[in-house]
């Protein structure tokens, strides 16, 4: 039988609240001990909480926000990092007796919250070709069968070789040299499937793919504009930062479907204030705009900044900056008549004045930064709506100075660090020449594939073998079923894991598990203990040193892993790579020598804090084909809906992070003990005859074709009219895998076309 890759179809018993109106507080502290203690202990527990996000300590598993540069609390964490740290160093081991008593049959029935609980992986193992159950495999062996299919491809272009983002820079340097030696540019990862808008359109706009402030900034700017972000369960460490901004005297300004809990107001955990269940209002107007209807809303705050321009010239636009630093406003201001009140409106779901309200707070705001996440960038428009984020801060001049700027909130923890590490299909010439340099050889020129290319490819037959270092990749992937046939497909499956998931039962002819050290662990070597980098969402490399005992004494470093493949499979490789594997040191040398900004890296990733990367838009220095800051013109291409359609965003519930699941709530909801829910405006649902938890199937709709998730309980709920939501990686299957962004190709998430209708039983 083959494994189906969703758990089945069945309902728990769903208990509901009212919605929070506060976020964190007291019972963010007990859940996070509950769940600490429960899995490792006070001792280890509390070991490792103490030295979480510290300086000399390791970097949180889970998201990539920013710690302080200068004194840092003793408890720099958040409920979700908590969770993380809880589930790497739980007590609980998925090992070969494990593996024994349950098939991949058997486990595949069971909840992504069961497998992740089922505890650490422990032993190399392998599923093979026609077995029902995975059994031990010596490392030896493990590495031979990888080099042997990977040796046996007709064309390198048959490897895959997916990342997630919580490889440090050192497994992600040493990943991706290994891969292009190899001989292809396969380099798929998760930031395709995330901010691959935000570094498409930054890089185009402003020469650099990534943000351009930083934490003081965020804490001390005049007026923070937050876009398609729920920072109290995504980034909850923010909400600190949002107080301090706040406590200022700043101004925040929500733009979401949905009024979040982490955006109403923040009880402190860690404040007398917040002892007291007293709390810190945050966002002073929110804005519900429509699902895709974000670039309708920039179109109305762009076009009252030029009215406002117009009233009172020389003090809005700033046109020094626009003559020095930037091309293309002419063209731009004729473009923005194109867009209609009446369109802006119809298309964003907001009214006139209450756009006006927030252009005026942002117009009035001496300084002012601009946030955003997925929210913004897994529609099929996601990059023209940031250049036009990317435009609002180019014509007022707020950008390049202090406390003003674009501000991408990364998801996991180092997935900004990979991208300036090489992992990515088209990185750019001056870094493959770089890397031809310092090794020896030369590196493929053709663009590899990206994730959704990769799905493609598997499932078309053109590639043999995927590996996957770290993450989930099937249930992180659009296209459920598409994307289990396209594994199926290969000959060969690895997965480089800490933790069990769908992605080990949803295989090639055979399967590989190879578990890794997690961030918390001694990190033992022939020259000694170790410790790895990581880049934070502010551009921040800082040093993660783990110093709890390992899991098991059979776990090996993601670095270890990769020298290991590399010499097994590359017969004629001149690298060093059992050195680097023993020294981590060598590995940050041939860094500094390849990447900008790495200078003295050794000595540098000593630093307490770490150091900050270069980045020229700090210094009005933007690195674009011009040589100038680009203002783009964006035309609106609104989603046209036929009756009875929905638009439907996939997220997060609180208890999960990204396609981890630490149980079945969603707490600032008032969710509890169930996921397979549908968010929808009361309205529709009257519309529909259906009645509050009624059971659902939901439908989306793409080009002609149709696809089903079953078995959904509709919940009524504060969101505009023809929006609905939904958890992934549940809501996945209704994601089309050709449903994707101009130029990024991330899939379109947040704007999936659907219709509802009551479960067939």
């Amino acid at each position: 039988m083959t494994p189906d890759p969703e758990p089945p179809r069945k309902l728990l018993e769903l208990h509901r609240d009212a919605v929070k109106e506060k976020a964190v507080g007291t019972k963010a502290v007990v859940n996070s001990l509950k769940h600490i203690y429960r899995q490792a202990g006070v001792s280890r527990g509390a070991k490792a909480l103490l030295r979480l996000n510290q300086k000399g300590g390791f970097d949180c598993p889970s998201c990539a926000w920013p710690d302080p540069d200068d004194k840092r609390s003793q408890f720099e964490f958040c409920e979700n990092g908590a969770k993380a740290v809880a589930t790497e160093i739980t007590r609980k081991h998925a090992d070969a007796d494990f593996f024994a008593r349950h098939s991949v049959e058997e486990l595949a029935v069971q909840s992504d919250f069961w497998l992740n609980d089922a505890g650490r992986l422990t032993e190399p193992m392998l599923l093979d070709a026609g077995a029902t159950h995975y059994r031990p495999v010596p490392w030896e062996e493990a590495f031979k069968i990888i080099a042997e299919e990977l040796n046996a491809v007709a064309s390198p272009d048959e490897g895959i070789f997916y990342t997630s983002g919580r490889a440090s820079n050192e497994a992600a340097f040493l990943y991706q040299l290994f891969v292009r030696q190899y001989g292809t540019n396969n380099l798929p990862d998760c930031s395709n499937m995330c901010h691959e808008s935000s570094g498409a359109a930054l890089t185009e706009t402003i020469g650099i793919g990534k943000g351009t402030v930083t934490l003081e900034d965020i804490e001390t700017t005049d007026c923070l504009l937050i876009m398609g972000q729920n920072p109290g369960t995504n980034h909850p460490r923010m909400l600190t930062s949002l107080e301090k901004m706040a406590d200022n005297g700043g101004t925040i300004l929500s733009v979401n479907p949905l009024f979040e809990t982490g955006l109403r107001a923040f009880s402190h955990p860690q404040k007398f204030k917040g002892i007291l269940g007293r709390s810190t209002p945050l966002a002073s107007q929110h804005l519900p705009v429509r699902l895709n209807g974000d670039l309708p809303f920039l179109k109305g705050m762009l076009k009252c900044v030029l009215e406002a321009e117009a009233a009172a010239s020389g003090t809005v636009v700033d046109k020094d900056f626009i003559e020095e630093y930037t091309q293309g406003f002419a063209a731009f201001v004729a473009s923005l008549d194109a867009a209609s009140w009446s369109d802006i409106e119809e298309q964003s779901g907001l009214s006139e004045a209450e756009i006006r309200k927030a252009a005026q707070t942002f117009i009035k705001s001496k300084d002012a930064i601009t946030c955003w996440a997925m929210g913004l960038t897994q529609h099929h428009n996601a990059v023209e709506t940031i250049r036009e984020v990317v435009n609002l801060h180019l014509i007022t001049g707020k950008i390049g100075r202090p406390r003003s700027g674009l501000c991408p909130v990364r998801g996991h923890s180092n997935v900004q660090g990979d991208r300036t590490m090489g992992i990515w299909e088209k990185m750019p010439e001056a870094f493959l020449a770089a890397l031809d340099r310092e090794f020896a050889f030369t590196s493929p020129r053709k663009i590899g594939y990206d994730t959704v290319d990769a799905i493609e490819a598997m499932h078309a037959g053109k590639a043999r073998v995927f590996i996957g270092l770290g993450g989930n990749f099937l249930s992180a992937s659009p296209d459920t079923y598409y994307t289990a046939e396209a594994m199926r497909r290969c000959q060969l499956t690895v997965q480089i894991s800490t933790k069990l998931n769908r992605s080990h039962l949803v295989t090639g002819k055979r399967s590989l598990i190879l578990p890794c050290l997690g961030r918390t662990e001694i990190d033992q070597q022939a020259s000694g203990p170790q410790f790895v980098t990581v880049e934070n969402s502010m551009g921040v490399v800082q040093k993660s040193e783990g110093r709890l005992t390992p899991a098991s004494p059979m776990l090996r470093s993601e670095v270890a892993i990769i020298c290991e493949i590399a010499n097994a499979t590359l017969a004629n490789s001149k690298v060093e790579w059992e050195a680097f594997s023993e020294n981590y040191d060598l590995i940050r040398e041939r860094i500094e020598r390849v990447v900008p900004g790495f200078e003295n890296f050794n000595e540098r990733a000593q630093q307490p804090g770490g150091f900050y990367l270069p980045n020229g838009v700090k210094q009005r220095i933007f690195h674009t084909a011009s040589g100038k800051a680009e203002i783009t013109i964006n035309p609106l291409r609104p989603l046209l809906l036929e009756p009875d359609q929905l638009l439907l965003q996939t997220f997060r519930s609180h208890d999960q992070f990204n396609t981890t699941i630490y149980g079945n709530n969603d707490r600032y909801r008032g969710i509890q003990n169930e996921r397979r829910v549908i968010f929808m405006n009361p309205e529709d649902m009257r519309e529909r005859d259906i009645a509050p938890e009624q059971p659902v199937d939901i439908i989306s709709h793409f080009a002609g074709e149709t696809r089903k998730a079953e078995l959904f309980l509709a919940i009524p709920y504060e969101t505009p009219r023809g929006c609905a939501a939904a958890y992934y990686p549940e809501a996945n299957v209704l994601v089309p895998i050709n449903a994707r962004a101009t130029t990024s190709q991330t899939p379109v998430s947040k704007s999936v076309v659907i219709t509802v209708r009551p479960h067939a039983h």
